[in-house]
């Protein structure tokens, strides 16, 4: 039996009494990824993101562990949340334009304490100030660095269009005129190199484009630590007690630890291992967050259909987006239907030995979105379902 085979044996006998669709995370191998993601951090704090969780008892359990430290939360809704719920260092990666959200924070001691708002245009600032009725509550600030690769004097570009903010120069006028304002305080900086963190660098079947994004991300990494070190000199001149440098993500985390000026690393796909994270040369986890869809009909040889399935995730629309049938082996998708919206068909030789009510398992292809889709994940050890806990939208929560 292949480890994949009694991987599935385990988790159909785990939920044997429950009806598909359903969710798991495997514990065990949860806990593994999270203990590479700490080896790989070399020492340095890892702030766990939310949006590649979804779900409060597994932060919670992640940042029971040695070497994490800290939330970052994607909507500034979901950091006044987990700052209620107890969580007291919650960073949020994205402007924000929500205007009762920020009232909120500016007018409650523990919130502004506890959470950080991310700051690249003096416009944001004006949002907080005129959505506040206190003045006395200073907001914390993060300044965000736009980390792109840019070759040919600008022209080519390569990494996600965030931060207009680049040049030194550019960080430290942002960062003084938050200091010119009351009611504001500069406590961080982040840079996160999508283009390295979230890229794969071993595409299947793709050696010559493997090379190439080896080589791009090989370059970035050069310019961005160079870039990033001189960003830091400059806002520290301005704000000499920052109290943290984040960057990196799943992808880069040892490559961002190695520079002396990032104090935390910043990580969360990392623990449930999606699809896209199965094409890295630096490292290798274990999939641990997976969704069962039932069989309910066998049209013909080689062909089974199972309920839904057609969950896309976000970013440029392609075959990469779809979550992958994982177990058992041998079944991929029907080119002219895909994953479905109420159905699916897989098509090999394995959907000969599944009878109706059987469950095949998919990893999603993105980490935390899989947790829009259920209300709950059933936390596997072993072959035993031991807890049942609610994704954010099991708490009826969707924040975007």
């Amino acid at each position: 039996m292949t480890p994949r085979a009694a991987d599935r044996a385990r988790y159909d006998r785990a939920t044997a009494h429950l009806d598909a669709p359903v969710a798991i995370v495997d514990l065990e191998a949860f806990d593994a990824n999270a203990d590479d993601l700490v080896r790989r951090a070399a020492g340095k704090p890892i702030r766990v993101a939310s949006k590649s969780v979804r779900c409060r008892a597994l932060l919670e359990r992640v940042l029971a562990r040695p070497g994490f430290a800290g939330i970052m939360s994607f909507t500034l809704a979901e950091s006044l949340w987990l700052a209620r719920a107890g969580f007291e260092d919650v960073l949020l990666a994205y402007p924000s334009a929500d205007r009762t959200a920020f009232a909120e924070l500016a007018s409650d001691p523990k919130l502004a304490a506890a959470v950080t708002v991310m700051v690249d245009d003096p416009a944001q600032l004006d949002l907080v100030d005129a959505a506040r009725e206190r003045q006395d509550l200073e907001v914390r600030v993060c300044l965000e660095l736009d980390t792109s690769l840019q070759l040919f004097g600008g022209r080519v570009r390569v990494g996600a269009r965030r931060s207009p903010l680049r040049t030194p120069a550019q960080l430290a006028e942002l960062a003084r005129s938050v200091a010119r304002r009351p009611g504001f305080r500069l406590v961080g900086l982040m840079a996160y190199e999508g283009h390295v963190a979230g890229v794969g660098d071993a595409v299947a079947g793709r050696p010559v484009r493997s090379r190439a994004i080896r080589l791009m991300q090989s370059a970035a990494r050069r310019e961005l630590a160079a870039r990033r070190a001189e960003v830091v000199r400059a806002v520290r001149a301005v704000a000499p007690d920052l109290e943290f440098v984040n960057g990196g993500g799943t992808g880069s985390v040892q490559h961002t630890a190695a520079e002396a000026t990032v104090t935390e690393i910043a990580a969360g796909s990392g623990l449930y291992v999606p699809r896209l994270f199965d094409n890295y040369t630096s490292f290798s986890g274990r999939p641990a967050a997976l969704f069962a869809q039932p069989v309910v009909r066998r049209p013909g040889v080689g062909v089974v259909t199972v309920l839904g399935g057609g969950y896309p995730a976000s970013g440029a629309p392609g075959a990469d987006r779809l979550p992958v049938p994982y177990l058992p082996e041998g079944l991929r998708y029907d080119g002219q239907e895909g994953a479905g919206e109420v159905q699916t068909p897989l098509l090999g030789s394995a959907a000969d030995d599944l009878l109706i009510g059987d469950k095949v398992w998919f990893r999603h292809a993105k980490a935390g979105e899989l947790c829009e889709r259920f209300e709950e994940l059933r936390l596997v050890e072993g072959d035993r379902v031991t807890a049942t806990v609610p994704t954010y939208r099991g708490e009826g929560r969707t924040f975007l």
